[in-house]
């Protein structure tokens, strides 16, 4: 699917033993910033049977670095779930090259719309997806009512 700077992104189970690993440190470190919350989300946490697609970035020697999932909202559009890198890979450009892989395979599908959901408490991540090209909207879907929530959209070139 991609590969840059020492790393290959590739499609993959939701249940590969490696994402599991990454979601659970990403889960980990919301709970940290939810003061040990770790029932923050709002809505049905994603799984393997709404989840339409779903990377994996490794290193040369297979190591899981960082992952991301898509989940189809209608007919032309998708949310991005569980984008999350190891923090010792962050500011390598490894997310935006995740993000990307997403995008592609939202395109590939017909989807022209990707939205997400980000914590307040989460201004790293909030720069990130506005530097992306990601405009704030109002919350949607599962998010409507949650003050904590910040939700983004993008529309997707046809290239």
């Amino acid at each position: 699917m991609g590969a840059h700077a020492g790393w290959v992104i590739a499609e993959a189970a939701w249940d590969d033993p490696d994402g599991e690993v990454l979601r659970q440190a990403q889960r980990d470190e919301i709970a940290i910033l939810h003061g040990g919350n770790r029932d923050s989300e709002p809505g049905a946490a994603p799984s393997a049977a709404d989840i339409s697609h779903f990377v994996i970035a490794r290193d040369a020697a297979g190591r899981a670095l960082a992952c991301g999932a898509l989940r189809q909202l209608d007919a032309a559009s998708a949310e991005v779930k569980r984008m999350y890198v190891r923090p010792e890979m962050r500011g390598s450009g490894l997310a935006t090259a995740v993000l990307r892989a997403l995008e592609a395979a939202s395109r590939d599908r017909g989807w022209t719309t990707l939205r997400l959901e980000t914590g307040a408490v989460m201004p790293a991540a909030i720069r990130f997806y506005t530097r992306e090209g990601y405009a704030p909207i109002p919350p949607f879907g599962p998010y409507i009512g949650s003050d904590n929530s910040r939700c983004f959209e993008k529309i997707l070139s046809p290239f």
